[in-house]
């Protein structure tokens, strides 16, 4: 019933453990399948995810819209749930989902809490309960039918950045958007590079040029000027 799919670039480090993660916590066996979409990566982020059964594709265009768009494309599922690599959601998540959408929610999302236990971060990731579009990002994963997605047109992938934010504030015209009051595990790992308070900043930046219409080239250039990564 359910198409998962994790865009991915130069993920080996943490591709397969989430992939097994998402078996594991799949208690009911609604996974359709899982699929990786690769945005051309240079290490071992293919093999690693081909181990473990999930269908490997390469998107012709890099970035996570076009990468996700690309997935839901060859997806079989009636439900798509989108999840970042570094990312694992909760036990019992897909029976969750499927509950969701059954009370009439065509997409939603969970908390989310990082595996760094640093009050600054236990704070923010409070926030994401609430419906309120600025706590809505991508590492808190996405479920939507495929009905509903392919009525948005998918991912807008003129967005580099805060693709998520973009759909979700379509979506919610379309459906009714739900928060499952149980977290996904997220890596802190821009945070541990950048520092905690810095790296929140950054994000509060971003979001607020967003919000005021900044281009994406704009905010694309900030974001590599300001945050030590390799992922855009």
């Amino acid at each position: 019933m359910i198409s998962v799919i994790i865009p991915a670039y130069n993920e080996e480090k943490y591709i397969g453990e989430t992939i097994r993660q998402l078996r594991e916590r799949d208690s009911n066996n609604l996974i359709t399948e899982i699929i990786v979409s690769d945005g051309g990566s240079t290490d071992n982020t293919l093999t690693e995810a081909g181990d473990t059964g999930a269908l490997t594709i390469v998107a012709a265009i890099k970035g996570r819209a076009a990468q996700m768009n690309y997935g839901a494309s060859v997806a079989k599922g009636m439900i798509l749930y989108f999840l970042h690599a570094d990312t694992v959601p909760p036990y019992g998540f897909t029976n969750d989902i499927i509950n969701a959408i059954n009370n009439n929610y065509g997409a939603g999302c969970f908390m989310i809490v990082f595996d760094l236990a640093h009050w600054f971060l236990k704070a923010n990731c409070w926030f994401t309960r609430f419906d309120i579009n600025a706590f809505r990002f991508g590492d808190q994963s996405l479920f939507v039918t495929k009905e509903i997605f392919q009525k948005t047109g998918g991912f807008d992938e003129t967005h580099i950045v805060l693709e998520d934010q973009e759909i979700i504030r379509r979506l919610k015209k379309l459906c009714r958007f739900g928060i499952i009051k149980k977290p996904v595990v997220t890596s802190a790992r821009k945070y541990l590079v950048n520092g905690i308070y810095k790296m929140q900043g950054i994000f509060f930046i971003i979001y607020f040029m967003y919000r005021f219409g900044y281009s994406q080239e704009k905010l694309v250039n900030i974001y590599r000027q300001l945050v030590k990564q390799d992922k855009l």
